[in-house]
């Protein structure tokens, strides 16, 4: 409408669990289906939602480029991802690594952090245990004689993790404490903050024999709790913390991200002996082999703590868990061999770029900054087969992987053409050349297999910027997501981009919040309280309870919601989208009922000609566009509903409508003082129309349709914006208006709800500018006709500059000031005016209303005059 050529692009993703997931729910013996099997009814699944979700967009009005979506299951889309994916690769952003990640033991596969949410209520059986003392600290020996066992204390949520405990981690700038409990006479070390919170939660009490640092807990040693012979040493570790447990950490390499790290910096062993289901494998032993780490496995490792007499309590303990959050299952961590973004070498160009997009809110941007800080990698391969695949092959005897830039323009060509479905129809020959084996040094291509992994769907949708916007250079105006996108597409988008092409996707980010129930309670399939969009608009099966709102109703509901934080939808809030809309239509319904038999073009009043009040409508049109100009452009449509129904309320109807009903039906059709306030509403409907139509479409077309004089119109959306002229803008009207509203209030205020028309009323102003500016809305001394009668909406007005004489003892004489404010404030003046109502003297005219007639039984001079003019008596 602003005359942009708008390219809105929608699109779908269409990989990923999800889908998957639903589409084998409707399949018995689904573990049994090929990965070839799978796709196919995942597509078919995603194919189908995508056309029930695109005839819903059309219903609600979402006007888009419908005939070219993409889906990111399409051949070209997938080669586009496949060459951001070698250039990030090529630059050294992508990497494979063996190290501990969030594991779904549900759906077998790696997750990243956006793809966990959390339970604040999860229940893990935490166990307190001992680790005995092999080799004392060279710095305690004089205080651990070795009179009495001693050990170390361990607190964890996780006992499943014991069997790979490599070492016990202390913070070296912490103080810690050796004990002798009173109940067994044993030694033991813990961190002198938890002391006596430890004792109190094993019903003992300890006795303090001395004190240390962290740093000379170096070079000790333990026997590992329940595998005889294995040594855990102490080691320092900066991530140990003193609000919970002991101030002593359990290490597992294989299952914390920390745990890890000390690893590597310690050359310790980081073996996994969980598999992808989360059962212990044969490595962990014949006691724990095939058995569910988070169940099971749990109580056997839990028992072997207390046959071995290393256990030392164990209690419910409730806390925040990570669940994927597509299965609502537990989370594990595990260690595996996965393909990773290195986020550190990026997110720091990533943050500077991000800092010059404008981001709405502007309270968003802070936590997308923080959410990158954290982020130190990112995990992009998954163990399913439906997306698009690693395009990376593996040497049977090695495992060393394989991928060239010869490799890729293979795979990427085949792609192009045939879709990802080729890399598991596909034999190896097909798809990896001779040519790219011998540039890699190898000999025969069948000593490789092809990779497993699928690419994280976040990599999928993040890389939409490479397919849908033309050109190496080009950044999108805008994308609109809600807020649980700052960690997901919002930022997978720009840590793609930035990697591949040092620059943003986008120069504007739009953040919205999300749908809450009326009582402000999430909404929830189970619980039964979520509103369906199509419900809202075509009604559910009883439309007593469920009625048809119509498309233009959900879309009023958002525009005047503050999208930036969660909103509210149910009956109540629908309801009463609907009775604005009703009393829109009421507006409009009058501006366009006095439009008969007028053609802007022809019959239309230079402003310069008009009524004084017709002019200052004019003026405040120009300025009610010109602030929904700038609303739109801050996409705060909240403000756009608010600034409508003020104009709409305040200014048209409760003002404007009320004061030139006469002007309209008694004065003559074609008289210039019908055709000026023709001409205003005329205008008032073209802005008021073009202000709403981008929020109600369909009503806005369905006014253009019954304009009289826009027959052949294409209608609002190709017909320009807002076209409030310049030149209508004139500050100094608004005085001259608005002290006459001020006498009109104290006149309608001295008759309290009597018809205005029963009275006549005088006005006595000093001479002054007040005076001056109510001359120029009626020069005569008394007037049923003039600009200023009309405003005050009497019968008659009389306009002095003092009290009559004749003034009756008992009338009510109102006063007032009002404040003139000329030239930006140049000009000062208050001056003060007196109001008199008085009981018309004259009869009613029986044509219009008005007391102004000689007799009940005959039209008024006004009106006699029309209706000689019409040729009738």
């Amino acid at each position: 409408m602003r005359g942009y050529k708008v390219h809105y692009v929608p699109g779908w993703d269409c990989h990923g669990l999800p889908i998957e997931l639903k589409a084998l729910s409707e399949v018995k013996g689904a573990e049994n289906l090929s990965p070839m099997e799978i796709r196919q009814r995942a597509r078919e699944f995603a194919e189908k939602a995508i056309e029930k979700q695109k005839s819903a967009f059309i219903r609600w009005g979402v006007m888009a480029d419908w005939a070219n979506c993409y889906r990111t299951f399409d051949p070209k889309y997938e080669a586009n991802q496949l060459r951001v994916f070698y250039k990030m690769y090529d630059k050294g952003f992508i990497y494979q690594d063996y190290k501990p990640v969030f594991w779904s033991p549900s759906a077998k596969t790696a997750l990243a952090e956006a793809e966990l949410e959390y339970n604040e209520q999860h229940v893990s059986r935490s166990v307190y245990m001992k680790f005995p003392l092999l080799k004392s600290p060279p710095k305690l020996t004089s205080m651990i004689d070795g009179s009495s066992p001693a050990s170390v204390l361990v607190w964890t949520t996780q006992p499943w993790t014991v069997p790979a405990n490599q070492a016990v981690c202390y913070m070296p700038d912490s103080t810690y404490s050796v004990v002798k409990c009173t109940t067994t006479g044993e030694y033991f070390i813990l961190a002198a903050d938890r002391v006596e919170s430890t004792a109190a939660v094993l019903d003992t009490q300890f006795e303090v024999l001395s004190t240390c640092k962290g740093v000379d807990l170096a070079d000790g040693s333990c026997a590992h709790p329940t595998i005889p012979g294995r040594v855990s040493p102490l080691l320092p570790a900066n991530h140990v913390t003193m609000a919970k447990g002991t101030g002593l950490v359990h290490t597992a390499p294989a299952h914390g991200m920390e745990d890890y790290s000390v690893a590597s910096h310690h050359q310790l062993p980081t073996d996994c002996l969980v598999d992808e289901g989360g059962f212990f494998t044969e490595a962990a032993g014949p006691e724990l082999q095939n058995k569910n780490v988070l169940e099971e496995g749990n109580e056997a490792v839990i028992q072997m703590l207390q046959a071995a007499g290393s256990l030392l309590k164990e209690e419910k303990y409730v806390h925040s868990y990570p669940y994927d959050w597509r299965t609502k299952k537990p989370m594990i961590i595990r260690a595996s061999k996965q393909w990773f973004v290195n986020t550190a070498s990026v997110k720091a160009a990533a943050q500077e770029v991000l800092k010059k997009v404008k981001v709405v809110p502007t309270s968003a941007v802070n936590r997308m900054l923080e959410m990158l800080d954290r982020r130190t990698f990112w995990c992009i391969s998954r163990q399913r087969c439906w997306g698009v695949p690693i395009p990376v092959f593996y040497r049977k005897n090695t495992g060393e992987c394989l991928i060239n830039s010869e490799t890729i323009t293979d795979v990427i060509k085949i792609v192009e053409q045939q879709g990802t479905d080729a890399w598991w129809t596909l034999p190896i020959e097909q798809l990896l050349s001779k040519e790219a084996v011998a540039k890699a040094g190898g000999h025969d291509v069948l000593d490789y297999v092809k990779g497993r992994d699928v690419l994280d769907i976040w990599f999928d949708s993040g890389t939409s910027w490479a397919h849908v916007l033309e050109g190496s250079e080009q950044r999108a105006d805008t994308y609109l997501e809600g807020k649980d996108q700052l960690g997901g597409w919002f930022q997978s988008s720009l840590l793609t981009s930035v990697a591949a092409r040092k620059k943003a996707p986008y120069k504007t980010l739009v953040v919205h919040g999300f749908t809450l129930g009326e009582k402000g309670e999430k909404m929830s399939k189970s619980i039964g309280n979520v509103v369906d969009p199509d419900v809202v608009i075509n009604g559910g099966e009883d439309h007593t309870r469920d009625p048809p709102y119509g498309a233009d109703v959900l879309r009023w509901w958002v525009a005047e919601s503050n999208v930036f934080t969660e909103v509210l939808v149910g009956p109540v809030v629908l309801n009463a989208a609907r009775d604005d809309i009703n009393k829109l239509r009421n507006t409009l319904r009058f501006m366009l009922g006095n439009m008969a038999g007028f053609n802007p073009e022809t019959d239309s009043i230079p402003a310069s000609e008009m009524y004084i009040v017709d002019q200052y409508m004019l003026h405040l049109l120009q300025g009610y566009g010109s602030k929904v100009t700038e609303a739109y452009k801050e996409y705060d449509y909240s403000k756009v509903v608010r600034l409508l129904q003020a104009f709409c309320s305040r200014n048209l109807s409760n003002f404007y409508f009320s004061i030139i009903k006469d002007r309209l039906y008694c004065e003559e059709e074609k008289d210039p003082k019908r055709r000026s306030c023709q001409t205003v509403l005329a205008e008032a409907l073209d802005v008021v129309v073009r202000s709403f139509a981008p929020i109600l479409p369909h009503l806005a077309e369905e006014v253009f349709q019954h304009l009289p004089y826009k027959k052949d119109s294409e209608g609002v959306f190709r017909t320009g914006w807002i076209n409030a002229n310049s030149a209508w803008k004139k500050p100094g009207i608004e005085e001259a208006i608005e002290g006459a509203c001020a006498m009109r209030d104290s006149f309608l205020g001295s008759i309290s709800g009597k018809n205005a028309l029963e009275y006549e009323v005088i006005i006595v102003i000093e001479p002054g500018l007040l005076f001056e500016l109510m001359e120029a809305l009626q020069a005569e001394e008394t007037s049923s006709v003039s600009q200023l009668n009309e405003i005050m909406m009497a019968s008659q007005t009389t306009l002095l500059s003092e009290l009559p004489k004749e003034t009756p003892t008992d009338a009510n004489i109102i006063k007032g000031t009002f404040l003139i404010n000329l030239e930006g404030g140049d000009i000062r003046e208050e001056s003060s005016y007196k109001v008199i109502a008085l009981p018309v003297a004259k009869a009613k005219c029986p044509r219009c209303r008005r007391y102004t007639s000689n007799s009940a039984s005959t039209p008024c001079p006004r009106c006699l005059k029309v209706m000689a003019g019409k040729g009738s008596v």
